[in-house]
Parts: C-alpha cells; sequence; structure tokens
C-alpha cells in the first residue's frame, strides 16, 4: 500500500505568504533551503540595504553557518553582491530581474495607467495600485502628483497590510474564509501592530459596507491621508487596490471622502468595465 501523502496547509495554498516555513517541515514537497535562502534575501530593507551575515542571523532566526552558505550562494548566482571591505552583502540585480516579469504581465497595470493619470490631474492626489505581500501591501504601480508629501511611495516599496486604506481595502475585498486567514495570521504576525490598527479596521469596515471605500487619517504616517478602493479583476488575477493619498496639510476639511472618493470610485468602475467586469451603461 503506498504512503500517503502529508496534507498541505490550505490556508498557504490559497493565501501565499501566510505561512511559516517551520510549519511545513514534514511536507515533502516543500523545499526549505530555497525558503531559507528566500528569506535572506527578504532580510534587506530600504532601511537596511547592506547586511552582513551576523545581522542576516539576526533577523532570519537561521544559524550563521547556514547564512554564510546561502549569502555565498546567492553572490554566485548574482542576487547578492558584497562588499569586500565591509563584508557585508546589498541585494544584486538579480532580485531586480525578477520582479519585471510579474509588472510586464500584469494587464491591470497597463489599462490602469491612463486612469490613474486622469485621476491624479482632477484631483491632485498621488494615485496608487497595489497588491499584498504577506503582511504588507507593496505599490506595483504610482502617479506622482502630491509633490509635497514627504512619503511618495516607488514601485515594489511596501506598507503594513493593516496600518493602510490600501491594505484594509485587499483583506474587504477577499471571501470572508480568506480574510480570517489573513486577520489571524496578522495577530500572530506582530499582535502589537494589529492591536494598534485594530480601531482603523473596524472603522472600515463599516464605512466600506456603506460607501465602497477605506479611508485612512494618518494611520501609517500622520501627515498622509489617503482613500482606497478594491479593484474587482479576471479569474486567476492577483487582487489589487487603488488608493489616492494627499500630505494632510495640503487637504481641506473632509476633501478626500467629499471630493476625491467618488472620484476614484468612479475611476475603478472604468477600470472593471474595460476589463469586462462591469457593463458600462
Amino acid at each position: 500500500m503506498a504512503a500517503s501523502k502529508p496534507k498541505r496547509s490550505m490556508t498557504a495554498i490559497a493565501l501565499p505568504g501566510l505561512v511559516s516555513p517551520h510549519d511545513l517541515a514534514d511536507d515533502r514537497q516543500f523545499s526549505m533551503n530555497l525558503a531559507r535562502g528566500l528569506e535572506v534575501l527578504r532580510a534587506f530593507t530600504a532601511t537596511e540595504p547592506m547586511l552582513g551575515n551576523r545581522e542576516i542571523a539576526d533577523r532570519t532566526g537561521l544559524p550563521k553557518p547556514t547564512v554564510s552558505r546561502l549569502t555565498y550562494t546567492l553572490t554566485l548566482l548574482g542576487y547578492l553582491t558584497r562588499d569586500p571591505g565591509l563584508q557585508k552583502y546589498r541585494l544584486g540585480s538579480g532580485v531586480l530581474s525578477l520582479g519585471h516579469p510579474l509588472l510586464a504581465s500584469m494587464p491591470v497595470r497597463q489599462v490602469a495607467r491612463p486612469l490613474m493619470e486622469q485621476l491624479a490631474r482632477r484631483t491632485g492626489c498621488t494615485v496608487n495600485l497595489g497588491m499584498r505581500d504577506r503582511a504588507d501591501m507593496v505599490y506595483v504601480d504610482t502617479v506622482r502628483a502630491d509633490a509635497l508629501n514627504q512619503h511618495l511611495p516607488d514601485i515594489g516599496s511596501t506598507r503594513p497590510l493593516l496600518a493602510t486604506s490600501m491594505g484594509r481595502a485587499l483583506i474587504l475585498a477577499c471571501p470572508p474564509a480568506e480574510r480570517t486567514a489573513i486577520l489571524n495570521y496578522l495577530k500572530v504576525h506582530d499582535r502589537e501592530l494589529y492591536d494598534t490598527h485594530r480601531p482603523a479596521w473596524e472603522a472600515d469596515q463599516k464605512l466600506y459596507a456603506q460607501h465602497g471605500f477605506c479611508h485612512s487619517r494618518g494611520d501609517w504616517r500622520k501627515d498622509v491621508h489617503a482613500v482606497a478602493v478594491p479593484v474587482r479583476l479576471p479569474q486567476r488575477e492577483q487582487p489589487v487596490a487603488m488608493n489616492c493619498t494627499l500630505a494632510a496639510y495640503r487637504m481641506p476639511k473632509d476633501k478626500l471622502t467629499r471630493e476625491v472618493a467618488p472620484l476614484l470610485l468612479d475611476t475603478v468602475r472604468q477600470l472593471e468595465a474595460a476589463q469586462g467586469l462591469r457593463s458600462t451603461n
């Protein structure tokens, strides 16, 4: 009688990223070495672009000898570069090359771009498109109209999922079971962050149910406010959301909710119609 295959986590299959590699140690189909290598790459951030093996070990929880082998391998493959003088590493061009095929193969970006530019001109807001990455949302396109915003996003930059209107819109766009899985993961991943932004999450659930958008009143950065709306896409496409951000000191009271949100909702309706998901009538 053939040996039974180990059960896989349904959460891992349905919601990529919401799993710890250690939970899959008994899954024969799961490559722990590959997972560890990717954790090394994720240890680098915009604020800490150069790391030594000890720093990487501290951030990933991996043994230093394991980290040394991984950084050696990733450097030979072009995913890391090494500074001999500092004996530290930074991400290499190979990582950047991995991201381009994803961006280039997202039809929604090409369709959304002219609509985002039009919305930015009409509102004076910076308009962004984003998707979920683990416990964060990541920007996949941006039209930068609000030059006074000191926290202008860049493609590939991330923000905490629950701390942003776009992140909350992405959660609210999910079916109930997936939404619960994401929230459970966020509680475990960073309970303090979850508790801090839980009131904004609960407020946005009501706002989204009534008006179809989410609203950040400086939740992530006190001087940046935003409204966000999820975008329906064809099946098998990863969910995205669109937001409008504005520096708080430039914003008259209720401008985002009263003036910008209706225009954002209309832009999303046009985008969905262009994808064949909504009638233009």
